[in-house]
């Protein structure tokens, strides 16, 4: 019965294209983005709200998503949303059969629910937002999740101004995480201030401005 119901089983999906990988550590690198639909969070710097609330949004089988998939040709997949998790087993299904395939998976998600299992595997990048202040949601962030993240993985702060800076400061100097860290501007705010005080703070950690929206504007699709 199980093989029954994930050969039919479907995933909601907003949207799927082509682009390069704009932020964090895979920066620059073609990849197939596959967007699904729906997120329990509201923040307020949200640049796919599309994806979040309302009906742009198909839902359509696995498999066929997968065929999709196959047809662009490009072994790097980013796994977005919306929030990815809240569709838990059509997620682990699909995953694992692109795993299966030889795929190298980006996972992208917000930080407020555990990734499962099959996310350790090597060939997979785990993505884990810390939320600032600045973005309203920074009560929702679990600090646990992120310590149970491997060197492989990586944690995003979005930061909007000097509050959320210190903010993550403050995280990032109080704990001990195996994963990279990044510190991401939300698109339009300052650059080099951001710069200018990891540098005179020192930090160990990477700022990663989102080169898509450098390349092509704040545009869907990119």
């Amino acid at each position: 019965w199980r093989g029954q119901r994930q050969k039919i089983m479907k995933i909601k999906i907003n949207e799927i294209f082509f682009s390069l990988q704009g932020e964090g550590t895979q920066v620059g690198i073609p990849t197939t983005f596959v967007r699904l639909f729906g997120c329990s969070l509201r923040c307020s710097w949200c640049d796919s709200m599309y994806a979040v609330e309302g009906d742009d949004y198909k839902e359509v089988k696995v498999q066929e998503l997968i065929a999709d998939i196959e047809k662009i040709k490009c072994k790097n997949i980013c796994i977005t949303g919306g929030e990815p998790l809240h569709q838990k087993e059509e997620l682990v299904f699909l995953t694992n059969i692109l795993l299966e395939k030889g795929y190298r998976i980006l996972l992208e998600t917000a930080g407020h629910i555990r990734p499962m299992d099959i996310f350790k595997n090597s060939n997979v990048l785990i993505s884990m937002d810390c939320k600032c202040p600045g973005s309203g949601m920074d009560k929702k962030t679990n600090l646990s999740l992120l310590k149970e993240l491997e060197a492989k993985d990586q944690i995003k702060f979005v930061i909007k101004d000097l509050k959320d800076y210190e903010y993550a400061k403050n995280i990032v100097l109080k704990n001990f995480f195996k994963a990279q860290v990044i510190f991401q501007p939300v698109y339009g705010s300052n650059l080099e201030s951001l710069v200018n005080m990891v540098l005179k703070d020192n930090l160990n950690i990477r700022v990663v401005p989102q080169i898509h929206k450098i390349i092509w504007g704040d545009i869907r699709g990119v």
